[in-house]
């Protein structure tokens, strides 16, 4: 082994990424990328830091050998890991590619499905089209269940078609030699793209609120319910944007190791994946007691606000929660 694979392979095993390996040496990420990619190498004090850090001595370090970079103290062989092959990192990073526009579009239609609810409503308001509360109210259900299934079902097609990767998110992995040249020589390709979706989306996200600011200054309600739809749309916009190139993104973090999918972060992860199906589970709950109510008396032309307060705050435990398993690990 290389200096450099000993290197990925050790901050793989303590569930760093590289950017939390550079701040306990006190360099850039792209110094320690450097090293990984065997561009460059540390200089002896960094040596010694490394040696420090991982209990292994310089010599294993440095010595171009087969000699295992396990610390001397450890008495026990490790079980061998998942291998990801060449063959493999290809076609997960196709299937990322394929699966990216339909994840992002399902997630979309998520955000816009109140829409016909809110806009079936106005008409009624204005009395155009001769349609009372129940027919407008049951129209607009209709609509938002039939956009939300469509996104299940298009959610469910994109986790089939990556089912057997999906030890990569929840295991540590070893990767075949060349892999992880490969996928960053396309993490690399690929960043311009994915910085310029989340200007876009970022933009987008924040601009939304412009129709709704504007709605209030002019004081028509009908005006105000067509700003929500237009927030609504230009926020799935700028959502399409995010999830579009993050699917891509994460499915190279996967391989990687890296970012959000450190052995650390797959340690606690099995965890908030049941918090936060238990946490959708009781909005849809919510949702389905405030819409039809106990005795019928439900409140469907108000109830989409529940999706969007439910996802306000979940994205706030989100940011709370990796921040969390950032300290930890």
């Amino acid at each position: 082994m290389t200096f450099s694979d000993k290197l990925i392979a050790l901050r793989k095993k303590a569930g760093w990424s590289q950017e939390e390996l550079a701040e306990r040496l006190n360099v850039s990420r792209q110094s320690v990328s450097k090293w990984e990619s065997a561009q460059s190498m540390p200089d002896i004090d960094k040596i010694l830091q490394l040696s420090s850090l991982f209990s292994v001595t310089t010599d294993c370090l440095l010595k171009d050998t087969q000699d295992d970079t396990q610390p001397a103290a450890a008495a026990q062989t490790p079980s061998p890991l998942p291998r990801v092959t060449l063959a493999q990192a290809e076609d997960y990073l196709t299937k990322a590619q394929v699966n990216a526009p339909q994840m992002a579009l399902a997630t979309a239609l998520c955000i816009v499905s109140p829409i016909p609810l809110l806009a079936l409503g106005t008409v009624r308001e204005l009395g155009l089209l001769g349609l009372d509360d129940n027919l407008a109210g049951g129209l607009g259900m209709i609509v938002l269940l039939v956009l939300v299934a469509v996104a299940v079902v298009l959610f469910m097609q994109c986790g089939a078609a990556v089912r057997e990767y999906e030890f990569l998110e929840k295991e540590p992995i070893e990767t075949e030699h060349g892999v992880t040249a490969l996928v960053r020589e396309r993490r690399a390709a690929f960043a311009p793209e994915y910085d310029r979706a989340n200007r876009i989306g970022a933009a987008l996200c924040i601009l939304a609120a412009v129709p709704l600011f504007t709605a209030v200054m002019v004081g028509v309600s009908f005006l105000m319910s067509m700003s929500i739809c237009l927030l609504l749309v230009l926020v799935a916009c700028g959502v399409y944007a995010f999830v579009r190139v993050g699917t891509v993104q994460d499915a190279m973090d996967r391989l990687l190791e890296d970012g959000d999918f450190t052995r650390g972060h797959k340690a606690v992860k099995g965890r908030l994946t049941a918090l936060t199906a238990a946490y959708w589970l009781v909005v849809v709950a919510i949702f389905l007691w405030y819409t039809f109510g106990p005795n019928g008396n439900g409140q469907p032309q108000y109830s989409w606000f529940i999706w969007a307060i439910a996802g306000v705050v979940y994205a706030a435990c989100v940011v709370a929660a990796k921040a969390f398993v950032r300290k930890k690990v």
